[in-house]
């Protein structure tokens, strides 16, 4: 006999702004605990020091978090000069220290040969592993390694304001694997200064922004109010991309069984007009319900992820 699971069949996506010195494994624990929920996870960590968007599955939408996972991203933050860490960041240990003080016309300068694809070593403080270990344990343990460059895609890097001499607020668009720890230190390197990121802050992942966003606070009242059904975002959020297709409920019921569906040719011209080149997956719609997520081969729809969603 079949294990009953634990919690409430409960699915769908909630875009939380998680708060300062919260670690993202706990941000989830929380919102699984308020919706009861018997799955739960998110699509990319989020430094315990950062605040901002943190998109958070629950139930079959974790079906769905690979999809986001490669989701571009936004950051705003702040860069306080004087001082380099060992974090990059106001909680490391001072590495140097400099009386440099960049002026907003050389910031702008400098921030072109951050666009586009450029080359860049992560943090030592990061969550990449090294033969099997975090890096940031290496770090904390004083161990000495190397992290390897990478290429990265910065879309965007912008000044917002300058509050004062010892600071700058910058905004960043960007593609996934980017630190912006790293090009806070990078961009102090090029501009002869010491600066570390003293806030930080994601404004936006994929589809998830602050305009959908709710705080811890306000969705765990919801929970005391059994109104929480107001902060749950439907599962095909994290699938805005992804070309959709109306099915029949026969079609329907075939995709839920796991056996592919044909294509009729209009059907195949029109996915292909929207489908980016080289990619094929295509979720199919039973009304508003989401029923599963499909690989276009042959003229015909192979389910991939099948949803049982009511």
């Amino acid at each position: 006999m079949a294990r009953r699971k634990k919690g409430d069949a409960v699915s769908g996506w909630v875009c939380l702004d998680k708060p300062y010195d919260l670690t993202s494994t706990s941000a989830v624990s929380r919102v699984r605990r308020a919706f009861n929920a018997q799955k739960a996870g998110h699509a990319g960590t989020l430094d315990p020091l950062a605040t901002g968007i943190l998109p958070l599955a629950l139930g079959e939408a974790t079906k769905t978090v690979p999809f986001l996972m490669d989701a571009d991203k936004a950051y705003r933050f702040t860069i306080a000069w004087g001082r380099s860490t060992t974090t990059l960041d106001r909680e490391g240990e001072t590495t140097g220290e400099s009386d440099v003080r960049p002026a907003i016309e050389a910031i702008e300068a400098a921030l072109p040969a951050f666009v586009g694809e450029v080359d860049q070593v992560p943090p030592n403080f990061s969550a990449i592993k090294v033969d099997g270990e975090r890096a940031y344990d290496l770090a904390r343990d004083g161990v000495e390694f190397e992290l390897a460059t990478r290429k990265v895609t910065i879309h965007a890097l912008r000044v917002l304001s300058v509050p004062d001499a010892d600071h700058v607020e910058l905004e960043m668009e960007c593609g996934k694997g980017t630190y912006v720890r790293a090009v806070v230190r990078d961009l102090a390197a090029a501009l002869g200064a010491c600066g570390h990121v003293s806030q930080l802050r994601r404004t936006r992942v994929g589809q998830f922004s602050e305009q959908t966003a709710i705080s811890l606070e306000t969705l765990e009242n919801l929970s005391y109010e059994a109104r929480l059904s107001e902060a749950l975002l439907p599962v095909e959020t994290a699938l805005d991309d992804i070309p959709a297709l109306a099915v029949t409920d026969e079609d329907a019921f075939r995709l839920a069984q796991g056996r592919a569906i044909v294509l009729l040719p209009r059907q195949v011209e029109t996915l292909k007009a929207e489908l980016t080149p080289g990619d094929r997956t295509v979720s199919a719609m039973s009304g508003e319900r989401l029923v599963a997520l499909c690989e276009m081969r042959a003229g015909k729809l192979n389910p991939v992820r099948v949803f049982q969603l009511t």
